[in-house]
């Protein structure tokens, strides 16, 4: 007897996680740019200015996540939105399958700490570098530092400050410091709307100071007051390269401007030709941290210790016929916004100017920039144009960037923020 086609149950097949968070991914608030303003993204570049949004679907909070598309709808990738911020959306994931969920931030975060391991392995460094660098980490908005066994953390987004209690709890699974503290960077709490205040998060806090090695010198470092995040790793490699000009020059005369704890001051301290080192810095209690980085060191006999402003030192030391064999110019930032170049440049120049004057004939200059808005070819004009000042030949024997634990990321090329050139005055 023919029975016919046995008939089962319909079962539905159970969704792929790869479905689910791509059905997820579809309900997000989507923002759409206007035409001819997708190129960057495509390429990755992960700050969205509000100059580039045409249309965002519904009211978002700070720390939304949210989709971008082109104004075409072709799918660009995942960020999180700021409506108080003129970077009104940062750019994480452009995967249409992903998620900035825990397990996202968590890749991120072991990728930047793997690579700082690979670098460093056990030596000192391990314990003194930049752990995670923001953009170059696919991180945009996150700073951490590493000094011996406490961690510094800096926000310069308000939309991943949301995400914070998540991040912080992935950083003490991974590196089981003894503590975390907050520091903030200064005007950045009024750019992104940022309600936070400076301290500790989670553990310990620091000592003041914490002890680092560097270079085979030992630093104190404050964590709690320090500028910044409390040390300038960025300029580790160039301390040691720069010492390499001095070996050749007999009791050798160096000027540190702008010292801050004194690192470029020590390195230089510590060759066993140089006879003394003078060094400048506006900031007393930064002075103070220098003074005892030199006793610490059994240098304090080779270095004095000038509190002043930088220009107006330098040009008393003018006045003075001061003559130095190699010079170290490594000031603040000078531009902090695209409207400050100009002024920046004239206030570079007359620094050089009068460093250039402090030379001995064939001297060595090493001058850094760490500002952002003024490029390597800024840098290079600012010194022609100091040579042309004092009339005095000018070659640059080499050109240096941040460490490696401040990589540059080619989608965001404002990551290449530290310019240094090593020049020798005729």
């Amino acid at each position: 007897m023919f029975l016919g086609r046995k008939r089962y149950p319909c079962r539905l097949r159970p969704q792929t996680h790869k479905e689910i968070v791509m059905s997820q991914a579809a309900e997000l608030p989507i923002i759409t740019l206007k035409p001819k303003k997708a190129l960057p993204f495509f390429s990755r570049h992960p700050w969205m200015y509000a100059t580039a949004v045409k249309t965002i679907s519904g009211s978002l909070d700070v720390g939304t996540e949210v989709r971008v598309t082109a104004h075409d709808g072709q799918f660009i990738g995942h960020g999180l939105y700021n409506p108080q911020s003129k970077i009104r959306v940062r750019l994480y994931g452009w995967d249409k399958t992903e998620r900035l969920d825990r397990d996202f931030w968590e890749q991120k975060i072991r990728s930047a700490i793997a690579l700082r391991k690979k670098l460093f392995g056990e030596t000192p460094a391990w314990k003194a570098c930049r752990l995670i660098f923001s953009e170059s980490d696919g991180l945009s908005g996150l700073i951490v530092d590493r000094v011996d066994d406490w961690l510094i953390v800096q926000w310069t987004s308000a939309a991943l400050v949301t995400r914070q209690k998540e991040i912080i709890e992935i950083l003490q699974a991974e590196l089981s410091p003894k503590g975390i503290w907050l520091r903030t960077e200064k005007g950045i709490k009024e750019l992104e709307g940022l309600d936070i205040n400076d301290g500790l998060i989670s553990g310990e806090a620091p000592p003041r100071p914490l002890f680092i090695e560097e270079n085979g010198l030992q630093f104190g470092v404050d964590l709690v007051e320090g500028q910044k995040t409390g040390y300038y790793f960025d300029q580790r490699e160039n301390r040691r390269v720069f010492t390499n000009y001095l070996t050749g020059v007999h009791n050798a005369k160096v000027l540190d401007v702008c010292c801050y704890s004194g690192s470029f001051a020590l390195n230089a301290a510590r060759v066993e030709n140089c006879q003394q080192v003078h060094a400048i810095d506006s900031s007393a209690s930064a002075l103070e941290l220098a003074r005892s980085n030199a006793e610490l060191n059994e240098l304090n006999s080779k270095i004095t210790f000038q509190q002043s402003d930088a220009f107006e030192a330098l040009e008393e030391l003018v006045e003075k016929g001061e003559q130095f064999d190699a010079i170290v110019l490594d000031p603040p930032k000078m531009a902090r916004t695209r409207g400050g170049i100009n002024r920046a440049i004239k206030a570079y120049v007359r620094m050089n100017r009068l460093a250039m004057q402090l030379l001995s004939p064939n001297g060595i200059l090493m001058t850094c920039s760490c500002s952002g808005h003024v490029s390597r070819h800024d840098l290079e004009q600012i010194i022609a144009r100091a040579s042309l000042e004092v009339r005095r030949p000018v070659q640059i024997l080499e050109e240096r960037g941040q460490a490696q634990d401040h990589p540059v990321i080619t989608s965001c090329l404002e990551t290449l923020y530290l310019k240094a050139f090593i020049c020798r005055v005729e």
